[in-house]
């Protein structure tokens, strides 16, 4: 190696860790703040930004006057449930959310569908039948997807009739006291959201699905937590979250220009005011991607909306009127991706820059590597393994957790690195929904064949690690071991895995026969009708189907009206 090229191997090594090291000690700041005990159930950000003033007149009583009395009568409530071709648990979704514990007279939900196949026919029909249970469930059918999810969300709240907006995704299964859980919280009239914990139906698939829950868990009980008790800018998670009406129409309502539209109504609603507020004691389950080509779809929509929303609002909230504390944590925040390109050319760098040092004659320095591998990794392990035993989980599976987690962000670095170079650019590129399987074997719009968009080049960076690994074996450069070990187990385990079956999609024990017609994308016959052998949930002689993963899992619809009567409490 050349002294110049030494030189600059060694240089590259140094800026990407001195722009990485701000990420990990930021992890420590979250952790230490979801620690603090909390000065009450809401923190205030002193913005120093006014309410709105078409907002302030319900929030408060006029100067000098006693405020009245609450209105006793239970709020309106309208449900959203976004849909696109999610034919395999859009009718498990329906269930849940009429069995939402809320007066009939004061519930609205709507099926927000945009679909191309057979789930618009069955939530039609499941639609119906909750109806004539007495719910006020419509499937809001739009041929055109403009807008995406965000042209959805929009073109339903158009038509709601509630003062308070529920939103769940496809995926997800609430229990019926969620909003019975979530209202109280809006008592405080300065709230405009409540976001809910996510918990998840198929933790124990695999590998894979551990892992990602332990990746939620550390962003609700610490991320999340540490903003909202820090009195910082948090995020509405584009699900399982109670909006005021009202914030969302301050903020500028939905806009498609990103691809996380909840990212960025949540800064934009803040920023004309309003305040969150984090319930991380209120779970609501959901259904973890189960491959990496559907983890990698969901992945690389949140890499590269989250850049998008950084370029188009973070100007402004640095402009803006907050303490240096919000901006700058608004600032690592939205900004947090750009980790995923430094992370892969860490990987790239680790070894080139030992040898490097050896050519410069400043080889004495080999502890450095092993040195900075613990400061970098050191506040996520940490980070992680305060997640999982705040979860209840045993130290021995914490560990295991930890290590699966790590090797998943290891893994999806040079994944997600092209969705980060596209958000900083100015591609438009559509908005992908993440596959969800429900209780078939795989989703009827994932990639087939046990491959996905980006496999051979994951794979082929592990087989690099591998190649740097034997370098620095033979080079005598132990120290850099750690690091070249973790990325190649982490490449390796997502580029490999691919072709793994997606595993259990419940509790373990629980086993699923049902698998999805390999060609039934559609699932509907010419004539409009489901057939049998396209159902998407099976049928009954074809096995048993995991009970936390088929719609009406407790029989509810031919029983007692799961809603509270006219003008019942809730």
């Amino acid at each position: 190696m050349t002294e110049l090229l030494a030189l600059a191997a060694v240089s590259l090594y140094a800026i990407v860790l001195t722009l990485l090291m701000p990420f990990a000690a930021h992890r420590l700041t979250l952790l230490w703040l979801a620690r603090r005990r909390a000065g009450g159930t809401i923190r205030r950000p002193s913005s120093g930004v006014p309410l709105p003033a078409a907002s302030r007149v319900s929030r408060s009583a006029p100067a000098g006057k006693p405020a009245q009395p609450a209105d006793p009568s239970p709020p309106r409530v309208t449900v959203q449930l976004p849909v696109f071709n999610e034919k395999h648990v859009v009718e498990r979704l329906i269930d849940a959310a009429c069995r939402l514990s809320h007066p009939r007279t004061h519930l609205q939900i709507q099926v927000l569908d945009d679909s191309t196949d057979a789930t618009t026919l069955l939530a039609r029909r499941r639609a119906s039948t909750w109806r004539r249970r007495g719910v006020d469930v419509t499937v809001h059918h739009r041929k055109d997807r403009t807008g995406y999810k965000a042209g959805a969300l929009a073109a339903g709240l158009e038509s709601a009739s509630g003062e308070y907006i529920l939103i769940l995704d496809a995926d997800f299964v609430p229990g019926p006291d969620l909003l019975e859980a979530l209202l109280p919280s809006m008592a405080d009239a300065g709230v405009g959201m409540v976001q809910a914990r996510w918990d998840h139906l198929n933790e124990q698939g695999s590998w894979l699905t551990r892992a990602q829950a332990l990746l939620l868990d550390g962003h609700f009980f610490l991320e999340q937590r540490g903003r909202y008790r820090g009195g910082r800018f948090f995020n509405f998670n584009g699900t399982a979250g109670l909006w005021r009406r009202q914030a969302l129409v301050d903020a500028g309502g939905w806009q498609s220009d990103t691809l996380t539209e909840d990212l960025d109504i949540s800064y934009r609603a803040q920023m004309a005011g309003w305040r969150f507020v984090l319930r991380d004691d209120v779970g609501v389950p959901a259904e973890l991607p189960a491959t990496p080509a559907s983890l990698l779809v969901q992945q690389r929509r949140w890499a590269q909306g989250g850049v998008q929303t950084a370029r188009k609002l973070l100007p402004r909230v640095l402009r803006g009127p907050w303490r240096p504390t919000v901006r700058f944590e608004s600032f690592v925040h939205l900004c947090g991706h750009l980790a995923h390109p430094l992370t892969f050319g860490l990987a790239l760098l680790v070894v080139p820059a030992a040898l490097g040092r050896r050519a410069l004659g400043i080889d004495r320095l080999w502890w450095l590597d092993l040195a900075l591998f613990l400061a970098a990794t050191a506040p996520f392990i940490a980070f992680y393994w305060t997640a999982a035993r705040r979860r209840g989980r045993a130290a021995g599976v914490a560990a295991r957790g930890v290590a699966e987690t790590l090797a998943l962000a290891a893994g999806l670095s040079v994944l997600l690195s092209g969705a980060v170079l596209r958000g900083l650019g100015r591609s438009r590129d559509p908005f992908h929904r993440t596959p969800k399987a429900g209780s078939a074997a795989r989703s009827s719009y994932e990639a087939r064949g046990g491959d996905f968009r980006g496999r051979r080049l994951v794979v082929g960076a592990g087989a690099i690690m591998v190649f740097a690994g034997a370098i620095a074996v033979a080079a005598g450069h132990w120290g850099s071991l750690p690091f070249v070990g973790l990325f190649a187990a982490g490449y390796l385990a997502v580029g490999l895995g691919a072709g793994a079956p997606a595993g259990s999609r419940a509790a373990p024990g629980a086993e699923s026969s049902v698998t999805a017609s390999a060609g039934a994308d559609s699932g509907a016959s010419a004539s409009g009708e489901v057939g049998e052998e396209q159902r998407p949930h099976g049928d009954p002689d074809r096995g048993p189907v995991p009970e936390r993963l088929r719609p009406d899992s407790r029989g509810l619809i031919g029983g007692e009206p799961p809603v509270a009567e006219e003008c019942e409490a809730a």
